[in-house]
């Protein structure tokens, strides 16, 4: 199986033409016509992630954030970027990424942290400039009957493994309907308020952003890896479904850059 064929796949299931303009998606590194050995799923790709492919016979890295983000002007291995794209090539790797092509489809990141909270009738936040309806970034949900805001907490806790969330005030005692939106979220704040949301849960909100809470919403911030760490886990399934006698592996290395102590 070529590479171009397990990159089409990622394709249909998550179009290139579907990402955000400021996005760098597809195939940032490698030969789309080498024959693929074996594909290595991660968050991020860093060095101890290219590493792990050679290890694993893996010739595909497929990625969820892009290694390149802006324009490299040089790759002489001074930054973790050139590090690794120089590591991919000298060992033949290509390398995928899929971001928000798969933010933006109804079954991507979005959908996976509903799902993990249990929430029901789930519906696209903030809808893409397009036809279809079921394009665009973040979801919202509700539960049939409301849960208590502490009791709320503590589900997000569990669920995402979490030892700390930043919040705004907690002005409801109970908890209905959820906004989420995988990464850096604040632009959704209007958003969720706008569709009624008690809770808006994201990550990298800065202090002054809290403020837009303007008491109409519960802010939560849970961390950028922990809000997508399960993405990963999509991109697997959707490769096993498809090419069900194909070696595809789950990279087991924790790439989040933040420590709690």
């Amino acid at each position: 199986m070529l590479i171009k064929e397990i990159t089409d796949l990622l394709d249909q299931w998550a179009p290139i033409s579907e990402a955000e303009s400021f996005d760098n998606v597809g195939l940032l590194v490698g030969d789309y016509k080498r024959v693929c050995t074996g594909v290595l799923i991660t968050l991020d790709t860093l060095e101890a992630v290219v590493d792990q492919a050679i290890v694993k016979n893996c010739n595909l890295i497929v990625s969820f954030h892009p290694i390149i983000f802006k324009g490299l002007k040089k790759i002489n291995k001074t930054s973790y970027v050139e590090r690794v794209v120089f590591k991919a090539l000298e060992h033949g790797i290509s390398i995928y990424a899929i971001h928000t092509s798969l933010d933006n489809m109804p079954y991507g990141v979005n959908h996976a942290i509903c799902n993990k909270l249990d929430l029901q009738d789930q519906q696209i936040l903030i809808q893409k400039n397009t036809a279809n309806m079921n394009i665009g970034m973040g979801m919202y949900g509700v539960y049939p009957k409301s849960i208590d805001t502490h009791s709320f907490f503590d589900l997000v806790r569990e669920r995402f493994n979490l030892s700390v969330i930043r919040h705004s005030n907690c002005i409801y005692d109970h908890i209905q309907k959820v906004a989420v939106l995988g990464g850096s979220g604040s632009f959704a704040i209007p958003y969720a308020i706008a569709k009624g949301c008690d809770v808006l849960i994201t990550s990298d909100l800065k202090y002054h952003e809290f403020f837009q809470a303007e008491s109409r919403i519960i802010l939560m911030d849970i961390g950028h890896y922990e809000s997508e760490q399960y993405t990963k886990n999509l991109i697997f399934d959707f490769l096993t479904e498809k090419i069900p006698n194909f070696e595809i592996l789950l990279s087991n290395i924790n790439t989040n850059p933040i420590q709690y102590s």
